[in-house]
């Protein structure tokens, strides 16, 4: 992988590193990282492709990868890159690979009044082991008619309301209320076959959903106004939209990925007139008839995404009632997709622009006056919710309390990776990581049990450094950190 860009490099402040445009970039490109986080030793490959995404035509503003970056499928994860929408003829570039195969994978955080004496860990992991469907199969999810499949790539988490599937006070508390603008629901058969089965399913790899308790609050009035308080439990869910996604996903890497040929180091794309240095870039112009319809088809299948939540949120809810007579007045503070590219209002450089925002492996991080957040979160901005590790902890920040950040309003979506899937396998010992964790309090039930191995503590990068960084950035502010005990996996 090229590293030319370490010549490029310099500090932009705290937190910030900037790599200046050069080769093919056409704007400069920022890590939210410092010195010690880019020096010798570090992998290259998520820097490059950094650099690689700034080529990308419309592109506006500067290319970011958010704290937690790490190599990905054309953009880093991490990855945020906004194109502007009146870029030429046909507008400025969208690209699959700037969201990812599961299309709005995110993050629903709930609170509870449950305090962590009430509950036994051990006994409550047990349960919802064996009432949470997890694992890469379907096994126990919401068989759909063709009927109710059609609603819910139209309306999202609203439509899972109307099946029973969630509840209607939630919505305010969900990104988008839920739902993302699908005129056309082009959704080929083979997704929606393997959708028709997953609804209320976790999946395997990262996803999971796991039962946390407050451990301790930074911003007492942004906290009070999540619902958050010292010693409460809260539950958070982690997956997207499953097989479906995937499937829409790939069909439409295939179709804007067979318009490019390779013509010396760069992929070129004669109807459209694009060239770019990697071919898992492959992007096509937003008006286009390839861009429009994978736009269209990416937010069905992230409105499936909304549904799936919060059908796991009413799983939650059911199993909750049944311990312990009540759903322990549990409120969903906030749902966050971290796969997808919006259509976006934004300032940038002084000038207003109409911009399509990739946020891949990063969260939106609106402030406190933004008209689509619910009136609580008035002056003290839009939660964004960042999972740690299994083993250690997991982060609620806040945006800004007025107006936005420079990333495009993003922030920073989890600890990130810092070993490989395959190196975690090969260097970890899931049983011995099994007992470590009982032994500090962490019940861990894995329907696939080499996925703790990947999934292990070890794995992944200090969640407490990222979200340090994440501050002195600017993007975000800490509110409060989750300890997790009960942890449900694929």
């Amino acid at each position: 992988m090229d590293s030319t860009w370490r010549e490029h490099i310099e500090n932009d402040g705290p937190g910030r590193m900037r790599i200046s445009k050069h080769g093919s970039m056409r704007t400069d490109a920022i890590l939210v990282a410092d010195e010690s986080h880019i020096g010798e030793g570090v992998d290259d490959r998520s820097p490059s492709q950094l650099v690689n995404t700034a080529s990308m035509p419309g592109i506006v503003g500067e290319a970011w990868a958010m704290a937690d970056w790490h190599f990905g499928y054309g953009f880093p994860i991490g990855g945020v890159v906004a194109t502007d929408i009146d870029f030429g003829e046909n507008g400025g570039a969208i690209s699959p690979g700037g969201v990812g195969f599961d299309i709005n994978c995110g993050v629903r955080l709930c609170s509870t009044d449950l305090t962590i004496q009430e509950i036994d860990p051990k006994s409550i992991a047990a349960e919802l082991s064996e009432c949470i469907p997890s694992g890469a199969t379907s096994k126990g999810g919401v068989i759909l008619s063709s009927g109710e499949m059609d609603s819910i790539l139209c309306s999202g988490a609203s439509a899972a309301v109307e099946i029973g599937l969630g509840e209607s006070r939630d919505l305010a508390a969900i990104e988008s209320n839920g739902v993302l603008d699908s005129d056309e629901r082009d959704v080929g058969g083979r997704a929606r076959k393997r959708g028709s089965k997953s609804l209320g399913t976790l999946g395997s790899g990262n996803h999971f959903l796991e039962l946390q308790v407050v451990d301790r609050i930074v911003d007492q009035r942004a906290a009070s106004a999540f619902g958050l308080r010292e010693g409460l439990v809260t539950a958070m869910i982690h997956t997207g939209s499953r097989g479906l996604g995937h499937q829409v996903c790939s069909e439409h890497v295939a179709i804007i990925e067979s318009k490019y040929k390779q013509q010396g180091n760069n992929w070129y794309s004669g109807e459209w007139d694009i060239s770019l240095p990697d071919r898992q870039l492959a992007a096509a112009p937003i008006h286009s008839r390839e861009g429009a319809s994978y736009l269209d088809a990416m937010n069905a299948a992230g409105n499936f995404a909304f549904a799936n939540r919060s059908a796991l949120t009413h799983k939650l809810r059911e199993v909750l009632r049944g311990r312990f007579g009540r759903d322990g007045d549990l409120d969903v503070v906030y749902d966050v997709s971290h796969n997808i590219a919006k259509i976006e209002d934004h300032s940038v450089h002084g000038k207003s622009c109409t911009c399509c925002v990739h946020r891949k492996g990063a969260t939106r991080a609106l402030g406190g006056d933004h008209p689509e957040l619910a009136s609580r979160f008035s002056g003290i901005g839009q939660p964004v919710l960042v999972p740690g590790d299994m083993g250690t902890a997991s982060w609620v920040l806040a945006g800004p309390r007025g107006g936005s950040n420079s990333a495009f309003s993003s922030s920073c979506h989890g600890a990130g990776r810092r070993m490989s899937r395959t190196a975690a396998r090969n260097q970890i010992d899931s049983a011995e990581l099994l007992r470590s964790l009982e032994e500090s309090g962490v019940h861990v039930h894995a329907k696939t049990p080499n996925v703790l191995s990947e999934e292990a503590p070890e794995a992944y990068k200090d969640v407490d450094d990222v979200i340090g960084l994440t501050a002195k950035a600017e993007l975000a502010r800490p509110v409060a950190r989750l300890r997790p005990f009960a942890v449900i996996k694929g």
